[in-house]
């Protein structure tokens, strides 16, 4: 329990605004339910949101010590009241969640509350599987990172050691990936390999394909397989064997096929008559290959995780038209 008096500078505040300004990392829907519950007292009475405080008030609030922090990267999680999360799969070590297109996985220049990492951890808190109290050091955190306009799997460690072992097989690309993704045109052929040098320019954020090697490039491989091809655009399966930076996209723009949506690499004249604003391309299936020992992660050897539902797929695809 903490105790305020209310001071002269705070006098004539209502109580909910107070506790607004006072404890930032209260969400305000948790304040108005605290104040309901009657965890926040007045004079040692319970009190109405509306209430105005008076100079000499003295404020009981039976609130867990987090809250009472200041915001920093570590703690955003507690301004989120209601996670919104999709989880493909959860156990007592890890955590697959479906991203969806628009949400960053970690705080940027444009968002530094409402990203993944943050819904992860805010739900991890409410189960009271976690707490950044419990921990000296650890706290949940993504194995995997996806672009802000790409949805799909991403993968988050509850703990160290399977944090520690699950970048160890993403380095050794012991898992898996396939994309679903909408490309103009049709492929040719339409299975197939795409081989390159990436080259990235840091200052415009953007990647340049090269056919040989080039100073500062990397190699990028890309496996891809046309599933369906209707009205001009075509339903592709991409599997990566290297993990470069805008990889699909660069590399099927390369063959004449660019994302539908894509700003960056694809044709806004289509984009714009079909209404995409951003690029089709979701990380739809996972797979734990392990073809080497994982530790206490075995139990996950040959695993596969699917997400059905790929917004574009149903869009473009699975209608009928």
């Amino acid at each position: 329990m903490r105790e305020f008096t209310i001071g002269k500078n705070d006098a004539g505040q209502r109580l909910d605004r107070f506790l607004g300004k006072a404890l930032p990392l209260l969400p305000p829907a948790l304040a108005q339910k605290y104040i309901r519950l009657k965890r926040v007292k007045v004079n040692g009475k319970g009190s109405k949101r509306d209430v105005r405080l008076q100079q000499g008030d003295v404020l009981q609030l039976y609130i867990n010590d987090e809250f009472f922090d200041q915001p920093t990267e570590e703690n955003r999680f507690l301004s989120i009241f209601k996670p919104n999360l999709t989880i493909v799969y959860e156990d007592e070590n890890l955590l697959l969640a479906d991203k969806r297109q628009g949400l960053v996985c970690h705080a940027d220049e444009t968002e530094k509350v409402n990203t993944l990492i943050n819904h992860i951890q805010a739900y991890l808190y409410q189960k009271k599987e976690w707490n950044p109290r419990w921990e000296n050091a650890f706290a949940p955190a993504l194995c995997n990172r996806i672009d802000r306009n790409t949805g799909g799997i991403v993968i988050a460690a509850k703990n160290a050691e399977t944090l520690r072992i699950l970048n160890e097989k993403i380095r050794d690309h012991e898992i898996e990936k396939s994309y679903l993704c909408v490309a103009l045109g049709r492929p040719k052929p339409p299975e197939g390999r795409i081989e390159g040098f990436l080259l990235k320019d840091e200052a415009k954020k953007q990647v340049s394909f090269y056919h040989k090697p080039i100073p500062g490039g990397k190699s990028a491989v890309t496996l891809y397989r046309t599933l369906e091809s209707r009205n001009g655009l075509s339903l592709v399966e991409c599997r990566l064997l290297t993990g470069r930076t805008h990889q699909i996209r660069v590399s099927l723009a390369e063959i004449g096929c660019p994302l539908l949506g894509d700003g960056k690499y694809g044709r806004g004249d289509v984009n714009r008559r079909y209404g995409e604003t951003r690029q089709a391309l979701y990380s739809y299936k996972l797979r734990f290959a392990f073809p080497t020992d994982a530790g206490m992660l075995n139990y996950l050897r040959g695993k596969e995780f699917t997400v059905e539902d790929v917004p574009f797929r149903e869009k473009y695809f699975l209608r009928e038209n």
